[in-house]
């Protein structure tokens, strides 16, 4: 057979990228775009209240974040046993999780109980703002198993290829949430702690309809401690890298404080918008996840790095796409996030940094997603620490300590970025990461 036919063989149609992705974009927006709502629900009860809602939601999703592993270390495993036929045993692997998630969320329930007043009080100082904080944290700490169940479930169905039944019932949920939240908050007079009930009705349905989905497909099986353990080895190289990210945007919110309000707030529009565009981003790579752990599980390895390739060129022309948007909206998108002036005159200093990383961030990404796919966690957590180490960490202070500002803080994400463009390229070149068989080697 010609070169040429094979390499055509191994193409994967755009158009089973975006059946995968499109529906994937929307359940990663739900969170934030529901997070808006909840906070303008909460601001009318008043400054207070408003406060106690950060700290504790920063708190909160600071703990319920590192645990994506759920979500996106089971559908890595899912997807190999779907590739390779085994349907049954993916979804079984998906109950496995969810055993997985009820018990550590059970345990985060519980301690999260016993320590929420002086967590809360050591962010918030004692005082109003730290009970109201606790407030909300007592009745939302009860979400917490259901929110790991969620993930558990977005992995395994994207795992079997199926992204659609995730947001349904992400929706359904967080609708339902969105629905509650004035009711409870301001009808029923719950105040703050009505926020977080309406947060755990929600919960409670989203995580229901995955269970029901769950026990349709005969997933539920006796929990079995070897493959949690797999699960577990697999989440600890992704907690790990998700900690050096978590390492580097606080330091960076730190240093861009110390030299005032201003900048800070300057730094925080740019990274939010950072934050959205990754979610775009995101949607691809969950795609790429789903396809090339797929391929490799059914023994296609060459069909797994032609994935590979692919979904690099559509980060890239995201990532351009990305990059001529907001450089041409510079003098629109701004002012609506602030109109002070002081702050206005300093957004430049992020926005052309944050604009020339798009093209970088959508290769980057991209190629996260089909690493991730292929189960080659441990790499990603030696290179996002080393990223972070010799890239990011360093500039930052150095900027606290030589007055560089906003530029010194940008300038350590760009080298944050190029320098996991540089590992997880040479990686996907190396072909060291495309593994072929159901279950990936240890």
């Amino acid at each position: 057979m010609p070169a040429s036919r094979r390499v055509s063989d191994d193409r994967v149609p755009l158009r089973e990228v975006l059946r995968l992705a499109a529906p994937a974009l929307p359940v990663l927006a739900a969170e934030p775009l529901y997070l808006l709502v909840d906070t303008a629900v909460v601001g009318r009860l008043g400054v207070v209240p408003l406060a106690g809602l950060a700290i504790a939601g920063v708190l909160f999703a600071q703990v319920t974040s590192q645990l994506n592993f759920l979500s996106y270390g089971t559908t890595a495993r899912a997807a190999r046993l779907h590739g390779a036929g085994r349907r049954t045993e993916a979804v079984a692997e998906g109950g496995q999780a969810t055993w997985l998630a009820l018990a550590v969320g059970l345990v985060l329930l519980v301690v999260g109980q016993l320590v929420a007043v002086p967590v809360a009080t050591a962010f918030a100082g004692d005082g109003e703002i730290a009970d109201a904080a606790v407030s909300w944290l007592r009745v939302a700490l009860f979400g917490a198993p259901l929110i790991l169940v969620t993930l558990a479930g977005n992995g395994w169905m994207r795992g079997v290829q199926d992204t659609v039944r995730p947001l349904r019932y992400v929706l359904a949920g967080n609708g339902l949430s969105a629905v509650l939240c004035p009711v409870l908050v301001h009808g029923v007079g719950w105040g703050l702690p009505g926020s977080a009930a309406a947060n755990v009705t929600g919960q409670a349905l989203g995580a229901g309809l995955f269970l029901l989905a769950l026990r349709r497909e005969r997933g539920f099986r006796r929990p079995d401690l070897a493959t949690m353990r797999a699960q577990l080895v697999l989440g600890r190289d992704l907690i790990a890298r998700s900690l050096a990210f978590q390492a580097c945007f606080l330091s960076a919110a730190a240093v861009a404080a110390r030299f005032g309000a201003a900048s800070v707030a300057a730094h925080q529009i740019v990274l939010q918008l950072w934050f959205f565009m990754a979610l775009v981003l995101d949607a691809v790579a969950i795609a790429a996840q789903a396809l090339v752990g797929a391929a490799l599980g059914s023994g296609a390895v060459a069909r797994a790095r032609a994935l590979a390739g692919q979904v690099t060129r559509y980060g890239l022309v995201l990532g351009v796409g990305f990059g001529v948007l907001f450089a041409a909206l510079i003098g629109v998108l701004p002012p609506v996030f602030t109109g002070d002036a002081t702050v206005l005159a300093l957004v430049p200093v992020a926005w052309w940094f944050f604009v020339a990383m798009q093209p970088v961030a959508g290769v980057v990404f991209a190629l996260d997603g089909v690493l991730l796919g292929a189960g080659d966690a441990a790499f990603l957590r030696t290179s996002t620490l080393a990223a972070a180490v010799l890239g990011f960490l360093p500039l930052i202070w150095a900027s606290l300590v030589f007055g560089w500002g906003l530029a010194g803080i940008w300038t350590g994400l760009s080298l944050f970025m190029l320098v996991r463009l540089v590992a997880v390229g040479l990686r996907t070149r190396s072909g060291r990461w495309a593994v072929s068989g159901a279950v990936r080697p240890s």
